[in-house]
């Protein structure tokens, strides 16, 4: 028997709303509506409903307890990059507003949650930019509504596209149908070169050394300097409309082996940055309210940075929560490292600011690992069985020291994020963000050929708009886990099935609606009881599907 009792966080609260939850003790739930995403073809489609009787759950079954109320969501989505602007500036400004609105309009997935980057990372069409490219020189967001010359770049439709028009359409949007602008969290990958010891913006090692790269490390004397940057960002896009929810000290301070621009921190350097610079200079240059988000990077180290961080009486008020990313593994969600960082520091919340798939286009050596379910690593475009399939590998399928296939397995695309999503949600993190929101049908562009999945992807050549099932996925989680929405405590019984059939997450809002995310991975239909406060009912999920059943809670 697999049982997987994941309500045993430590945030157990008695009182979420006392209407909401006097409501749930003496409920007899009525589910509103079931939507489904699927290999077969369904794409956030409306299916039957089922009706709730008094009992118990036996056998297969998902058990949603509305009084073991945990954290506090604070939204799902996607990123702007530069990337994602270059290609959107491929399409007339009619189309591409429409590709907008998809992404965070109400009939769209409505992204609540995003992320950018400060300065140049991977994603950047030419990379290498700063907004201060000396310390003589004035400081300016210029690089971000420059736009992208036709006569440069043939193919652009619209010359002044660009990050910061991007992020000034989706406030936009949002405003337009009445809602609140996206959370926006920012993320540096380095400082100038010329604040940090290499004088570099990356320095990649030799082809058979690869990882002996750096990124380099900030001057002790630039430290202040530093500090002062990022809040000299943050008042220039305050100025162009932009308000920030968040920002982090740096994008993967561990590094990347020098591939792209990167700067190092460790998290004992990390923790005295932010204690005597940036917390500091954001509070007295008027932007202590943005929240900071430590770490921002992969799940295994997170206990060791919350310690040095979290830990500090000094440092902790400057302090939100953490940013973690998904590279670690390709199927494990690390609940573990999760739920003892939020047992240990229950009053900071832990966002997923980065994962995709990543290495798209790398093909992996037909031997060592089981093969692939029959399609190429290339047929990712406008195919969804690509992404229904174990077809894809990432940066560490072949690296030995980062456990090669025992640790980085070919894996299905699909299942990556909703298994990530609903597993990160069971063991505590508020928030998850995705990578690119847009990218070409190669996976760019990418300025050192980091190529990578995302949601949208479009053919610049012939305008042709891609939504994979990736987008579907996201928006179904999107339109039903919304900020303010609380987790609940979910056991799943997998009985005979195989320990990774079946996933479930489960929250509440504060009409008293339960939204259960469940995630099958098999090639099969799998029939499960939901239970809900001494009532079940019988629901049947598709083969290889995401399934979301909304139920209100009612006397």
């Amino acid at each position: 028997m697999q049982l997987s009792h994941t309500n045993v966080r430590p945030l157990r609260l008695a009182v979420l709303a006392a209407g909401t939850l006097a409501s749930a003790a003496t409920a007899s739930p009525r589910v509103l509506d079931i939507t489904v995403t699927s290999e077969a073809g369904q794409k956030l489609a409306s299916v039957p409903t089922v009706e709730f009787r008094p009992g118990s759950a036996a056998g297969v079954s998902i058990a949603i307890d509305p009084a073991d109320v945990q954290q506090t969501i604070d939204g799902i989505g996607s990123s702007f990059t530069e990337s994602s602007a270059f290609v959107l500036a491929h399409l007339e400004p009619e189309r591409r507003r429409e590709v907008m609105q998809r992404i965070f309009g109400v009939e769209g997935a409505n992204f609540t949650l995003t992320r950018t980057h400060i300065g140049s990372c991977d994603f950047s069409v030419e990379g290498r930019y700063a907004y201060q490219d000396s310390p003589d020189a004035t400081f300016t967001i210029a690089p971000d509504r420059a736009g992208f010359n036709p006569a440069t770049y043939p193919g652009i439709k619209d010359e002044t596209y660009d990050l910061l028009p991007m992020i000034q359409e989706a406030i936009e949007i949002k405003r337009a149908q009445g809602d609140e602008p996206p959370r926006l969290i920012a993320s540096a990958w380095t400082a100038p070169p010329w604040m940090k010891d290499t004088g570099e913006w990356f320095t990649p090692g030799s082809p058979a050394n690869n990882w002996q790269g750096t990124g380099g490390s900030l001057l002790p004397e630039h430290e202040q300097t530093y500090a002062g940057y990022l809040v000299e960002y943050l008042d220039a896009y305050n100025r162009e409309g932009v308000e920030f929810w968040g920002i982090t000290p740096v994008n993967e301070p561990h590094g990347n082996s020098g591939s792209w621009e990167s700067m190092h921190f460790t998290a004992e350097s990390q923790n005295q940055f932010i204690k005597e610079h940036m917390g500091p200079a954001l509070k007295g240059g008027g932007h202590g309210d943005v929240n900071v988000l430590i770490y921002d990077q992969n799940r295994p180290d997170m206990q060791t940075w919350a310690d040095a961080i979290f830990g500090d009486p000094d440092t902790a008020p400057f302090v939100y929560g953490m940013a973690i990313h998904w590279y670690g593994h390709t199927e494990d969600v690390f609940a573990g490292e999760i739920q003892a960082v939020r047992e240990r520091y229950p009053q900071f919340p832990i966002i997923h600011t980065e994962g995709c798939i990543d290495n798209l286009g790398t093909e992996a050596p037909p031997t060592g690992i089981a093969d692939r379910d029959g399609w190429q690593e290339t047929d990712w475009f406008n195919n969804d069985a690509f992404w229904w399939n174990r077809n894809a590998t990432d940066w560490g399928y072949t690296a030995e020291w980062a456990g090669g296939g025992a640790n980085h397995p070919m894996y299905v695309p699909v299942h990556r994020y909703a298994r990530n999503i609903i597993g990160s949600i069971d063991a505590g993190v508020t928030g998850w963000i995705d990578w690119n929101v847009v990218l070409d049908a190669q996976g760019g562009p990418n300025h050192v050929g980091n190529f990578c999945g995302a949601p949208i992807m479009i053919d610049t050549d012939s305008g042709f708009v891609y939504e994979t099932p990736i987008f579907h996925v996201l928006a179904q989680f999107s339109r039903t886990i919304r900020p303010g929405d609380r987790a609940l405590g979910v056991t799943t019984n997998r009985a005979v099935l195989d320990a990774d059939a079946l996933h479930a997450c489960a929250t509440l809002n504060a009409d008293g609606i339960v939204a259960i995310q469940v995630l099958n991975t098999t090639k099969q239909p799998i029939d499960y009881t939901l239970e809900l406060q001494d009532h079940t009912a019988s629901v049947t999920i598709p083969a290889n599907a995401v399934q979301t059943v909304r139920v209100q809670m009612e006397k």
